[in-house]
């Protein structure tokens, strides 16, 4: 694998698959067909031995891996909250599953989805509360009441499930996602977990974090105009980091983006990435490669995901404007102290599971939440104008505070 320390270095890395790699895809393609005629009729293969992969890996590869679609989504999965919370939060996820079916959808189910996140949240209220601590539990118990029966609550997703209007059913069903992160938000003040003693004397980001970058047509161009709107020069992204899975590499990169580092920084682009120069005069720390495994509670350190094996991420790369720490130059053990780029996924370019081909390589630290559709519209040689950390200032801890 090669470093991902210049623009030219980044297009081999995230290079189209080559025949060979077509090749795979058709077997495990067998595979899967192999796996669901098993499944339907458990019959004895005699004598067959050809299966390239296991069941485990051909599922791995459907697409019908669940793996976070956008990166709202992905930010919601990573918060450390209540059991009870998190429940509430898979069986209304489920509901977005079913809602693209096509046809006849299941609305059925999706009631029963929402009468099962109703009980849980009224049966274990006393424990969905006491996970807040007490300067919060105001905020809490006002956010409660709405997640049940407040505007674009649980009752009033219920009504729209019974009305069988799909387009309702999405509006309510996101208005009540939200309200359930906004609660989990509450239950984690800080990290679940302790950092190995190794890296207590590097920056860390405790929480979540909002990075606004403004940038501007490096050919003196204009954005394309918003809605009702004129061409812009400048345009606004904005980056919610997630500290929770990534603290080290959230709080290096804060603390560039509160130094300035990033002000005037100039960007390539490739098909699949936006990348900022290599920095190698703007400092940072060498943060090591950190990864939160799906399942886990703490963040792997030094090391990548066998995604063939099932291993995949709190964070995926494999989602439209996430954010990724280039690889150091000198090791891949190592993020760059400095250089970050912005993903461009696109599944043409991915495996048959939905998955980036580099999926579990590279420190994903946070998502484009606004301003996605300015990604598309940036060239080599425009400039991040300027770079400022408008939320999660009271969440960094830096050295010499620790």
């Amino acid at each position: 694998m090669q470093d991902l320390d210049q623009p030219h270095d980044f297009s081999a890395k995230l290079s189209l698959p080559k025949f060979g790699e077509k090749r795979k895809e058709v077997e495990r393609f067998i595979a899967i067909i192999l796996v669901l005629v098993q499944i339907s009729s458990p019959l004895t293969f005699v004598g067959w031995n050809f299966l390239p992969i296991s069941p485990a890996k051909a599922v791995l590869y459907s697409p019908d891996t669940k793996v976070p679609r956008t990166g709202e989504l992905a930010l919601r999965r990573a918060i450390p909250a209540n059991t009870n919370m998190k429940a509430i939060q898979a069986s209304l996820e489920d509901i977005s599953y079913l809602l693209r079916i096509p046809q006849r959808k299941p609305y059925g189910t999706m009631e029963s989805n929402v009468k099962k996140a109703l009980k849980i949240a009224t049966d274990e209220k006393n424990s969905i509360l006491s996970s807040i601590p007490a300067a919060l539990r105001d905020k809490g118990t006002t956010l409660y009441g709405s997640l049940i029966d407040g505007k674009g609550g649980l009752q009033g997703l219920l009504k729209c499930i019974k009305d069988q209007d799909p387009d309702k059913v999405s509006v309510g069903l996101a208005s009540s996602l939200d309200t359930v992160a906004e609660l989990e938000l509450l239950q984690a003040p800080g990290l679940s977990f302790l950092l190995p003693e190794q890296y207590l004397t590097y920056p860390r980001l405790t929480g979540r974090g909002i990075v606004e970058f403004t940038v501007e047509k490096g050919d003196g161009s204009a954005f394309s105009p918003e809605a009702g709107g004129e061409p812009r020069k400048t345009a606004t992204i904005q980056v919610v980091l997630d500290g929770y899975s990534a603290p080290l590499t959230t709080g290096n990169f804060a603390k560039l983006v509160i130094d300035g580092a990033y002000d005037g920084a100039k960007l390539s682009c490739t098909d699949q990435a936006i990348l900022t120069d290599n920095g190698l005069d703007k400092g940072g720390y060498s943060v090591p490669l950190e990864i939160m495994l799906s399942g886990q509670f703490e963040p792997l350190y030094k090391t990548t995901l066998s995604v063939q094996d099932g291993e995949l991420p709190v964070l995926p790369l494999s989602v439209y404007g996430a954010v990724a720490m280039a690889h150091n130059v000198e090791s891949e053990e190592y993020s760059s102290p400095y250089q970050f780029f912005f993903y461009l996924y696109d599944k043409r370019n991915a495996g048959l599971g939905g998955l980036s081909f580099d999926e579990g390589q590279f420190s994903v630290f946070g998502y484009t939440t606004a301003g996605r559709e300015i990604l598309a519209q940036m060239k080599t040689g425009d400039v991040i104008r300027s770079a400022k950390l408008v939320e999660g200032r009271d969440r960094l801890v830096l050295p010499n505070e620790s």
